[in-house]
Parts: C-alpha cells; structure tokens; sequence
C-alpha cells in the first residue's frame, strides 16, 4: 500500500472516531466525494453505500477530511522547509509527524521558522548568546562579573548591565519558543482566561449601544457566542478595550517550575528573561490565538443560527399556482400592483392610491374589484413595509369577489432583487416597483423558487451576520439553499436558470442551456432527453436526473424522486403485481403487493426500496407543509396602538441565541427573550419556535423612544 493509500486509511479511522461513525461509512463517502458525487445525491441515492448517513452527517465528514488534509499539507510544507534549512533532524521529523494538532505543528517548527529582526536577533549578532546560555545553567555566580566580559563599544554594548538586557532577550525567545511551555500555557489561556471589556476614556456618547460592556468581566469559556461578537464590534468601533487572559500569578507559576532551577543571581536574570517572555511574547500569541478559537467558536455558532433560519424560511409554506394581486406598499408614492397568473408570470401592473375616505381610496377600491373579477384573483399578497398595515386594512374592507386569501408577505431583500441583474433579464421593460410587486407576489407562490434569486445574507434573518467570517457565512448559506432545492425537487419545464443551478450536479452554465434548450425545442418530454442539453454529461445526469421533475412525462416515474437507475427495478415490481407503472402508483392494493426483500441487491438495499415504494404513493411530494393564512390583529397598526398585557397574534420572523423576534403588525418586530420563551429553562429558542410560526405573545414592556417591545410566550401555546 502506498503512502497516500496509509494517509487515507489513517484519515478515515480518525473521522470515523471523532464523528462516532463506522469506519467504512466514512471511507464510503470519501470514495463517493472522489468521484464528483454532491452532497444531495449521497445522502437519497447512496444510503446502502454509507449506512443511511443524512446531509449533516456527511457534510461533517467532508469538513473533518479537509481539517485532515490541511493539516498534513502544512505538516508537508513545514518538512520541506526545514529540509531545504538541513534542519530536519530524524527526532524533529518524528515530533512533526506525530502532531495531532496544527498549533502543535507551529509550535514545533517556531525555532526554526524565518523570523523578522527580533531584540534576541540583536543580541546574538552582538555576540551575546555565550552570556545567555551560561545564565540559563542558574549556576551560582555573579551575573554582573561575566557580563563585563562581553562589552563592547563597537558592538554597542555599553556596559554589563545592557549585556545582561540583551542576554535576558535571548532567555526569552528560547522560553518562548518552548513547545512544552506553549503547551502547557495554552491549556491555561482554554481553561482559565477571562475576558475583560472596558470603555474606552472619552467614547461614551458614540458607544451607547455597547454599554452592557463598560465595565464586563466573565470567564472565556462561559461567554455567549452573540456577547463576544458584541464586544468584538465594540473593539473594531473603538469603543471598547478588549483582553482574555488568564490570571498573570498562574500563568507566571508554570513558568517558573519549568524553567528556575536554583534560587541565586543567575536564577534572578532568567525569571526576569520568563516574565518578561510571558507579557511581551507568549500572552499576545496564545491570547490572540485564544481569540480565533473563541471567535471562530461564536462566528460558528451565529453562521448554524442564520442557516437554521434560511432553511426554516425557503421551506415556508407555498400558496402554490394561485392567480395573485401583488401590492407593494406605500404612502404619498402609492402601492405597487402586479398581477401573477398561476405560473408567476406578469399580466398586468400599476399603482393604486389606498384610503378610507378619499376619492383616490374610492378610485383605488374600485381598481382592486374590478383586477380581482377580470383575473379571477385566489390571493392578494401584501408587503409587510412601510404602509403594509394600513394596506391590508384598506383591502380586507372592501367588498371583494370569490373572497381572495390575503397575506402579508416579508419583503425583506425584495429590494435587492429588484436592482439585481437577474431582475433585469427577467423584466428588461420594466423598473425596480413593478419588479419589487411581482417579488412580493412570488414569494407568496413559492417562496423557495423566488427567494434563491437573491443573496440569502439580503434576507436579513441572521444574528451579527455583518461580524463573521463572510466567506464562511457565503459557504454555509449557499449548502442550506442547495439542500432545500434539492429536497423540494425542481419542475424542470418551469424552474429559472437560478433554481436550476442549485440542483446537484448543475451548475449555472448547465441551468442556462436547459433553458435555453427548453426555448429552442419545447419543454423536457422525459429524463433521458436531458443528455441532449450541451454539457450536461453522465456524471451530471447521474447527480440530477432524480432531483428534477417532468410532469407531463410519457414516464410517470419522471415526475417522481425515483431515480432512473431505478427505473428497471420499478418496472420488475409493476410486471411482478401483474399492473402497469402508472396503476402502481394510483392503486394501493397493487402497491400493497410489493414484497422489499425480493429486490434487495447487492447494489439495492432496504431504505432504497423503502424509498421507492414511498415515492409510489405520493410521487414528486413537496416536503413543505400546506399553507395556513394568517391575520394580525385589527386595529393594532403600529407600537402607540401597543398596550402592557396586551395578547396579540405574530409571526417569527428572526430566532437568535438570545430569543426571537416576532411581528406582531405595528412595522417594529418585538422581542420574546430566552427567559420568557417557556416556564422551564430554554438553552436553544429553535426548540420552542421556529421561522414564520404564528404565536400569540403577551405585551410586556413598550418602549417608544428606543424602539423596543418585550414579549413573553409563557403560559401561552404555540398555534
């Protein structure tokens, strides 16, 4: 077995131990990502391959073997380095390739790494090395005696005392240096530091916001991930000063028993050489170390919350093909109109002056019945904006036909969309109101499909999303969207390019030519003809033929999630219960037929089988649950309406580590903080609510100057 082969094999036992899965799973899943298979694919078509694994599961392993791989290209680098220097000595590779850990690595390699012009660099060309090493022997002897021999104008050495400064640099950068001392220093800085925050003198008035942090102290392990954020921004704002160290006795305590040996004056020099060692070299490293760790801990923590809320959010509920009125609200400028047929494509547009006792009220109310007659109209979806409230008043009021749903829709983003590029290509005759109306309207209709047209961090349903690593936010939103696309399935025939590029196995350039091909020659009649759309290959096909659908397909198994490599084996069961496919999937008795354990293959196993007798009965379903309508409160239009004690019907709208956020129709969202979510304790708000839940919540607090409303889910059920 090769090298690389070991390394593989080495890798897979380490993942399989940390995640507490099976060796093979994880050897399958590496195999499987080796060969251009996508997360989606893996977890519904390859579960007899990696032990029935779901996406987490898997995306963990990726993540973990990549950590894995880093980390033996840097152990690589550091070994070729050290080689080219002819430093690496057979004790030194063996320490290197026994690291468990990239800071053991660094720790290992920073004596020897190039180094910019340091005080101890000073010293040892003013040939002050000798009087270090001697000092560092703790011997009994008096330091300022050997110092005089290594003065020297010339070498700007003045007097024994500046030699003496110069020997204690180089005592400091060889502790420094130390991996023992790191080691042990760096268990510390994890266990015992605590962060301070201060007001910075003079910054009171523009740091307002951050006075919870004048004067904060806690321990480094107990900080909420949303607290050090907040710190942190204070510190980039220059409003706070920020440190995390442990106690400076402690970290001094270790020091000195790894280093003093004696108690004399050579002993004396080398503790003044640690202290200052600690303070000037190793406390800035390890707590700035410390620092990425807790950083990237609180930046991981709020990334997974804004992902939770993403995918809570493309799963909404969709109306479905409904005839919509969409309005964008507004006051002196109007509302924006745009009608939707079922489809999502624009009909008509124009602008509507809403009111209650105006002669444009009048004209406005007759403009909405006479759109809702002549198109038929099943909802009107309303933005939740400026005017949003006052609209929805105006059209609940009026005497409407066939009696329409009528939704608030959150708007959020909408306006991106409206400016973007997409936008443009999809409505070139028309400007950013008509394309924010019809945005409203489709969210109403699919919220997934309209959503995806923007950039998720626009959506605004995360928690200090502008404070995190945004390459990392960008990454992890980007794998909620492709698996809730590919969870929901895409209706080839009717997706738009942008839907299309999140389906496993396509990209942005394949999603652009199954449009275009679906222009030239009418829509898609069966899989198979998708291997006629330029660039889209086997692998592609293989990756995405089981997430896109055909409806009216010759096939009925092509509207389905029953991947074609399984078609042969549906065909089998159908012959096998004496019916036609089609009769397989509308008759229960005939399904009822259908013994699993014949199929079982080598290739096909029980939750494939499992998987395919469920699409049976309900082939291509939508995960999503069935729309519910939803109405705020009459009467209550903004936060002067707002009374204490007050129960009022909302809407979540954002969930953080700290609580939730609930529109409750007054254009100010409320906070229901942890505390008040439940009567018992509550460590994570997701278990209590999620993302566009309705919840009746009782008024607790009102503050009009700041803004702010507290509520309280207590003693309440969520509906």
């Amino acid at each position: 077995m090769d090298q690389q082969k070991i390394m593989a094999v080495t890798h897979h036992k380490k993942v399989a131990v940390e995640l507490g899965l099976k060796e093979r799973q994880v050897k399958a899943v590496a195999e499987l990502f080796h060969n251009g298979a996508t997360v989606p694919f893996i977890a519904r078509y390859r579960k007899e391959a990696t032990g029935d694994l779901d996406e987490v599961a898997i995306r963990s392993i990726e993540q973990h073997l990549k950590k894995l791989s880093d980390l033996e290209k840097r152990r690589l680098t550091i070994k070729k380095s050290l080689l080219e220097l002819k430093l690496l000595t057979p004790q030194l590779q063996h320490k290197l390739d026994n690291a468990a850990s990239l800071s053991e690595l660094e720790d290992l390699y920073l004596p020897y790494r190039p180094k910019r012009r340091t005080k101890a660099a000073v010293a040892r060309e003013r040939g002050l090395q000798p009087l270090a090493d001697i000092l560092f022997t703790q011997q009994d002897f008096a330091p300022e005696i050997k110092a005089e021999f290594f003065v020297d104008p010339q070498k700007e050495i003045l007097n024994s005392a500046e030699a003496l400064a110069g020997a204690r640099d180089i005592i400091a950068e060889k502790i420094n240096e130390n991996p023992n001392a790191r080691a042990r220093l760096r268990r510390l800085f994890t266990t015992e530091s605590e962060i301070k925050a201060q007001l910075i003198k003079g910054r009171e008035q523009e740091g307002s916001k951050f006075s919870d942090y004048f004067n904060h102290h806690e321990k480094s392990t107990k900080v909420a991930g949303h607290r050090l954020l907040a710190m942190l921004r204070g510190e980039r704002e220059k409003i706070l000063r920020i440190s995390i160290r442990p106690p400076l006795e402690t970290a001094l305590k270790i020091l000195n028993k790894l280093f003093l040996k004696s108690d004399n004056a050579a002993a004396r020099e080398v503790e003044i050489a640690l202290v200052d060692a600690y303070k000037r070299l190793l406390a800035p490293s390890l707590e700035n170390e410390l620092r990425q760790t807790l950083t990237e801990r609180a930046e991981t923590e709020a990334i997974n919350v804004f992902a939770t809320n993403l995918q809570e959010l493309l799963l909404a509920p969709p109306l479905g093909m409904k005839r919509v009125l969409a309005l964008d609200p507004g006051f002196r400028s109007g509302a924006k109109f745009a009608v939707l047929s079922a489809a999502g494509e624009l009909l008509e547009h124009g602008v509507i002056y809403p009111a209650t006792s105006t002669k444009a009220g009048s004209e406005a109310a007759s403009a909405v019945q006479d759109i809702c007659r002549r198109h038929a109209i099943e909802a009107i979806a309303i933005g939740n904006g400026t005017a949003g409230r006052e609209t929805e008043t105006f059209i609940r009021g009026l005497n409407l036909p066939a009696t329409p749903v009528i939704a608030m829709v959150n708007e959020a983003g909408a306006s991106v969309y409206s400016a973007s590029e997409n936008a443009r290509i999809e409505f070139p005759d028309h400007d950013i109101t008509v394309r924010g109306a019809v945005s409203i309207g489709r969210r109403l209709q699919d919220p997934l499909a309209e959503l995806i047209k923007i950039d998720a961090r626009a959506i605004g349903v995360g928690q200090y999303q502008h404070d995190v690593n945004q390459k990392h936010l960008q990454q992890r939103l980007d794998e909620v969207v492709i698996s809730c696309v590919n969870r929901v399935g895409v209706e080839v025939n009717s997706a738009s390019v942008q839907l299309l590029s999140y389906v496993a196995g396509l990209n942005q350039t394949i999603a652009r030519n199954i449009v275009r091909y679906r222009i030239e020659n009418g829509p898609f009649r069966s899989r198979k003809e998708f291997l006629q759309v330029p660039r889209l290959g086997a692998k592609a096909f293989e990756q995405a033929a089981g997430f896109l659908r055909i409806k009216n397909s010759s096939n009925p198994l092509d509207a389905s999630a029953v991947h074609p490599e399984n078609y042969a084996l549906v065909a089998d069961m159908a012959r096998d219960c004496g019916v036609s496919i089609q009769k397989l999937i509308t008759d229960e008795n005939a399904r009822q037929k259908i013994d699993i354990e014949k199929y079982i293959s080598a290739t096909v196993g029980r939750p494939t089988l499992a998987d395919i007798v469920a699409e049976l009965e309900r082939p291509g379903r939508d995960p999503r649950s069935g729309f519910i309508e939803f109405h705020f409160q009459d009467g209550v239009n903004r936060i002067g309406d707002l009374v204490i004690g007050m129960r009022l019907p909302g809407l979540i709208t954002n969930i953080t580590k700290f609580g939730a956020f609930v529109d409750i129709g007054v254009h100010q969202d409320g906070l229901i903080h942890i505390s008040q979510l439940a009567d018992r304790f509550v460590s994570n708000p997701g278990e209590i609510v999620k993302l566009g839940q309705p919840v009746t919540v009782t008024v607790l607090d009102i503050d009009q100057n700041r803004h702010r409303i507290s509520l309280s889910l207590k003693n309440e059920q969520t509906e």
